[in-house]
């Protein structure tokens, strides 16, 4: 295995009693890249990243994450331990912030596991010793930086709840980034942007890529989103895995055209579907 693959999935397969949800997929994905796995809806994307987020224990199948300090086998922890020792953080279809909170203080929740740890678990907290103190300031600091760099500085104070949807989203990335993962897993990120808030999704992605130099794991519908930003691309139909290579070799891919537009790859696609694609409707 080459140093610069970060995840490795062999032959990874989920059924829930008779439904097959993951049919035998493998593939990696490296570090510093970002990479879509994308496919129709009920394709399977999200159980994958269910699997590897620990919320699922694959039926078969084995999820390697190359850490500094060897390869670690996902598949084999407790759900809680993926995201706490192993840094995979990941984002939701559905956005979960803490609505109630303000947006300081959700990404100063995201860093509780240092904080307790740092206070011995209240103690040091309580009587206010250095290290705690030390602590509790670079957590502040991480939150104001994460601020900054999703521009949501000024809106520090603001309840999470009352921001505009596009806020929320770019917010519950700076929270995963809190927690300073080394992958990133973001499952449909750009759900209901406009596109002006999907090109700046692109630059943040694309700045956490080469800024943070982590890899990222994309599940992702918007086209102009994964065929602009990805390294990589993954396509799933019912399960199993069709096409994989680099957005240009995909996006060209018959097999991807007719599974994922439900189009014959000898008949000519409508414009706007080819436009979205970023294909020449008279090639």
């Amino acid at each position: 295995m080459t140093d610069n693959v970060q995840l490795e999935v062999e032959h990874l397969t989920m059924r829930f009693g008779g439904l097959v949800a993951i049919d035998d997929l493998s593939f990696t994905a490296r570090k510093r890249e970002i990479t879509a796995i994308i496919g129709p809806n009920g394709a399977g994307k999200t159980t994958v990243f269910n699997c590897l987020t620990g919320f699922y224990v694959p039926t078969e199948g084995r999820l390697t994450l190359y850490a500094n300090d060897g390869p670690r086998l996902l598949e084999r922890m407790e759900g809680f331990r993926i995201p706490r020792n192993n840094g995979v953080a990941r984002t939701f279809q559905n956005i979960r912030l803490f609505t109630g909170m303000t947006v300081l203080e959700n990404l100063i929740v995201a860093q509780h596991n240092q904080l307790m740890e740092a206070s011995a678990f209240s103690l040091a907290g309580l009587f206010n010793l250095g290290r705690y103190t030390s602590a509790e300031k670079e957590a502040l600091e991480t939150a104001k930086f994460w601020l900054n760099k999703v521009g949501l500085y000024e809106q520090a104070d603001w309840n999470a709840g009352n921001l505009p949807y596009g806020s929320q989203r770019r917010l519950e990335i700076a929270r995963a980034m809190c927690v300073n993962p080394s992958l990133l897993c973001l499952d449909e990120p750009a759900a209901g942007l406009n596109p002006r808030e999907s090109a700046e999704l692109n630059i943040l992605l694309q700045s956490i890529r080469d800024d943070q130099g982590i890899g990222l794991l994309l599940i992702e519908h918007d086209m102009s989103v994964v065929m602009k930003i990805s390294d990589h691309v993954i396509v799933l139909d019912y399960g199993k895995k069709i096409a994989d290579g680099n957005p240009e070799a995909v996006k060209n891919d018959p097999a991807v055209i007719r599974a994922y537009l439900g189009e014959d790859e000898d008949d000519e696609l409508p414009p706007e579907v080819a436009a979205d694609l970023h294909l020449d409707p008279n090639a």
